[in-house]
């Protein structure tokens, strides 16, 4: 059944180095933190996804722990690309596109994680274009440790590619995920995924589609359309019009700021209640406009939520 489904699909158990979790506390992490899915990206093994592929059962006999699938794997390689295959991708010399093009044929997502992280080898030395999305969000928004990517500077990168992306008819789906190494980090952030079921085919076309949307946690509620009478459009998709009124309804944010994003850069803004619930309506025209996001800030600038773009074509001419 379609639905919207949260996943992390950057988590490391005790197979990679530097990690804490065994498999069995990333799946309890992951129904605690409200998650249909999460995916193992080790550090050069897939053997963590092999034990993800054992379902537990629990006394009613349903596999799925708490009524979820956060036991299912969607990925079982390095952290940089997924696939559902057991495909071994690792770090070479050589140049990425034939290691890239390996996971495509065998139905998996190249992702650009972290590509501003400050430790040895965190940055990304390729360009954006190789991959079939970018891990915009990686973990926490901010903090002081020492491993902490610079998601403002990923942010940046994505968002100068999206215009021309959008008019080139190829545009890159932006990802959040925890990059999970130790106890109490999984889950945050979290993608939110339109798909057409909960399968690791149906879950992975909604991210390559950019059918989705980043949440700091669970808490955090948000739509965003864009309409033109009886026409709907919402995240991912594309709505043909001159004249659009898009609406973002925003859940879980008190006092936040709800901001809108096209080619020309942040355009329009209004501030959240206290209780954190609200409707944000802004009118715009697809001739000065190829395409809306949103982000949602809380009271001190920390990111609580963003959208992939709905996009707008003028039905004029």
């Amino acid at each position: 059944m379609p639905g919207w489904f949260r996943g992390d699909s950057h988590v490391h158990t005790g197979r990679s180095e530097g990690a804490e979790l065994t498999v069995e506390e990333a799946v309890d992490a992951a129904r605690r933190s409200g998650l249909h899915f999460i995916a193992t990206t080790e550090h050069n093994t897939v053997d963590g996804h092999t034990r993800l592929d054992r379902p537990r059962r629990r006394a009613d006999g349903d596999p799925r722990p708490g009524g979820h699938h956060p036991n299912r794997a969607l990925a079982g390689t390095g952290s940089r690309t997924g696939t559902t295959d057991r495909l071994e991708v690792r770090r070479t010399r050589r140049p990425a596109r034939g290691r890239l093009d390996r996971v495509r044929a065998a139905g998996g997502l190249c992702v650009a994680a972290h590509p501003h992280a400050p430790y040895l080898r965190g940055q990304l030395g390729y360009p954006f274009e190789l991959f079939d999305a970018v891990e915009v969000w990686n973990g926490r928004w901010t903090s002081s440790v020492a491993w902490q990517a610079d998601n403002e500077a990923a942010l940046a990168e994505w968002g100068r590619g999206l215009a021309a992306g959008v008019a080139a008819g190829r545009w890159l789906p932006a990802v959040g995920n925890s990059d999970a190494h130790l106890r109490g980090q999984l889950g945050s952030p979290q993608t939110v995924v339109l798909a057409d079921e909960l399968t690791t085919a149906a879950v992975l076309a909604g991210l390559r589609a950019g059918r989705s949307w980043i949440a700091a946690s669970r808490d955090v509620e948000l739509t965003l359309t864009a309409s033109a009478g009886a026409r709907v459009a919402g995240i991912g998709e594309v709505l043909n019009a001159e004249e659009a009124v898009v609406a973002a309804s925003v859940r879980g944010v008190g006092s936040g700021c709800v901001s809108f994003h096209t080619e020309q850069g942040r355009i329009h803004s209004a501030t959240l209640p206290p209780d954190g619930a609200a409707e944000v309506i802004w009118h715009v025209r697809a001739s000065d406009a190829g395409f809306v996001r949103v982000e949602i800030r809380d009271g001190g600038g920390v990111m609580a939520a963003m959208t992939n773009p709905v996009q707008l074509r003028s039905s004029v001419g």
